[in-house]
């Protein structure tokens, strides 16, 4: 008897980051990233302690709240 098992769907690979990374790339302070985080603004998962962010989330984010000044 040859049986197929079912097709396993793909998974995309998520890059998670640190506060600290996520403060880094935005060029603001760790408590601003954690305001964000707190505020709804910006998701986040809770590892332990920690809270690591989806760097799309960072991504989308940034081109959110990008305004053109002219």
């Amino acid at each position: 008897m040859n049986r197929q098992l079912p097709a396993q769907p793909q998974r995309s690979a998520v890059t998670f980051l640190t506060v600290a990374e996520v403060a880094a790339m935005m060029r603001v302070s760790k408590m601003t990233v954690y305001r964000l985080v707190h505020g709804g603004e910006l998701s986040a998962v809770r590892v332990g302690r920690s809270f690591r962010v989806p760097e799309r989330a960072v991504q989308d984010y940034l081109r959110d709240a990008y305004t053109d000044i002219a």
